[in-house]
């Protein structure tokens, strides 16, 4: 008897020091708990990488428009947007045309490529010839990545524009950055001049002044080999210029530049998602490029059709960083007034226009 009470004392005290397991409840509540702190801390961790993806496309385009600057220092004119044919020299359907810019004529040299010395690549620079066009460098030089062009939001880095017809099968490099020529077309640069143009801009004809006037600004390069867009060695459209797309009462040019109200909500303002759309010698995948957020449409010449603009892109949420004439740069709102921007692009519309409500500035 005292034997099998002191065996039952056994077995209750093994039944006390037996571990007890978490039951299934138990371990899908604590998962649920986890599962909610991390959907807390995912948003938090990549808005901080999103900031920091900025603030480096924000020191980029700062380097950039240094590089113009020390270029105009040196050379008393702002960079040229391309090095291409001179409109007299270039027919078009018969006719001459002095004041047009021929963005598929001459060397096809882009202003980037002419200011790499300003942003630390002499030795890039020093690999181009200048004495033959662009498609016909010894070792490729265009193809070069560099990261001083490579916004990490949307990253140009290894992407290259390949194309059969356009760049006779040779690689060029994709970046992210791109000039404005003016509020009007690309091809109308001349009359109606942006920071940027085919001549060499004085800083003397920028009558509203540096701190008014955008240069710069961010453009996005989508994944496909037959997009020009953010090949930074060529003076194209999408690929280095911009333009706004905002028309000009005044169809001559000269004098100051007047908006037509006919072009309301047609403009290329950042991140624009149509009617209007960047135009391209190619845009393929045409759905696809819906679906990244990048529409693009056919350049065709000599058709309805002939027009050059495109939008500033990028993937920072809500717009797109920009750098004005001055230096500084400044983040411009999706959602910034159309006239606004038409007036931050001329050079010499008699309207200078501050940040505002639409940017924020660096």
């Amino acid at each position: 008897m005292e034997n099998e009470s002191r065996l039952e004392a056994v077995r209750h005290l093994d039944r006390r020091f037996v571990k007890r397991g978490f039951t299934l409840v138990e371990l899908l509540v604590v998962i649920a708990i986890i599962g909610v702190l991390i959907s807390l801390l995912l948003p938090a961790v990549q808005s901080a990488r999103e900031a920091a993806r900025r603030l480096q496309c924000t020191n980029n385009l700062k380097q950039l428009g240094l590089a113009a600057r020390l270029y105009e220092s040196a050379h008393g004119v702002l960079p040229a947007s391309g090095i291409v044919a001179r409109g007299e020299d270039v027919a078009q359907t018969g006719q001459v045309n002095e004041k047009k810019f021929f963005q598929r004529s001459g060397k096809m040299f882009s202003w980037l490529v002419l200011v790499l010395p300003q942003f630390d690549q002499q030795a890039l620079h020093d690999q181009f010839d200048f004495d033959v066009d662009i498609f016909h460098q010894k070792g490729e030089p265009f193809a070069a990545h560099i990261s001083t062009l490579t916004c990490p939001s949307d990253s140009a880095a290894g992407q290259f524009f390949v194309h059969d017809e356009y760049t006779a099968g040779q690689r060029f490099a994709k970046g992210n950055y791109a000039a404005y020529v003016s509020p009007y077309h690309v091809e109308l640069q001349n009359r109606f001049p942006g920071a940027i143009i085919q001549y060499g801009q004085e800083l003397a004809n920028i009558t509203d002044g540096a701190s008014s006037t955008v240069m710069l600004a961010e453009i996005r390069a989508r994944r496909h080999q037959k997009d020009q867009r953010g090949a930074w060695a060529l003076p194209w459209n999408g690929s280095s210029l911009l333009a706004l797309d905002m028309h000009s009462k005044k169809t001559t040019g000269g004098g100051p530049y007047v908006i037509d109200q006919m072009s309301f909500t047609f403009t290329m303002t950042p991140n624009k998602q149509g009617p209007y759309n960047d135009m391209l010698y190619d845009c393929p995948d045409v759905a696809g490029a819906q679906m990244d957020r990048m529409p693009c449409a056919f350049y065709k010449e000599n058709t309805m059709f002939e027009w050059l603009s495109a939008a500033p892109r990028s993937m920072h949420p809500g717009g797109v960083n920009m750098a004005y004439v001055d230096g500084h740069v400044a983040f411009i709102s999706d959602d910034i007034n159309e006239i606004t921007m038409a007036y931050l692009i001329s050079i010499n519309d008699g309207n200078p226009q501050t940040d505002g409500w639409s940017a924020v500035r660096k």
